[in-house]
Parts: C-alpha cells; structure tokens; sequence
C-alpha cells in the first residue's frame, strides 16, 4: 500500500458512518465511469476496421483533404 493510499484510508476511517457511505457511492460511481469509459473505447476499437472499408475509399478522399 502507498502512503497516499493509506493517507486516504485514515481519512476515510474518520468520518461518521453516514460520510462513509456517501464515500463509498462516490467510489462506486466513479468506477462505473471509468467502466463506462473502457467499453466506449472499446466499441470505437472494434468498429473501427468494421468502417474502415466505408471510410477508407476513393470517393470520400476529396473529402479527407479539406
């Protein structure tokens, strides 16, 4: 464990019960953003060769260049 990381559980161990849990929605909530986050990037990756015959085409290349 890091100092910062124990710092931030000593922290934590401070607050009354009710903070701690507005602490632990607040964790939760920040996770399933960082979830989130992976599974766009994701996506965008795998569609990519998916568009890349549509987007990568002589027609669209005048387009490209402006």
């Amino acid at each position: 464990m890091t100092a910062t990381e124990q710092i931030l559980i000593d922290k934590i161990k401070q607050l009354p019960p009710q903070r701690m849990a507005e602490v632990e929605d607040f964790v939760d909530f920040l996770r399933s953003r960082e979830d989130e986050q992976r599974l766009t990037h994701a996506a965008a990756k795998a569609s990519g060769a998916s568009f890349a015959a549509v987007w990568d085409n002589d027609e669209d290349a005048a387009y490209d260049r402006m």
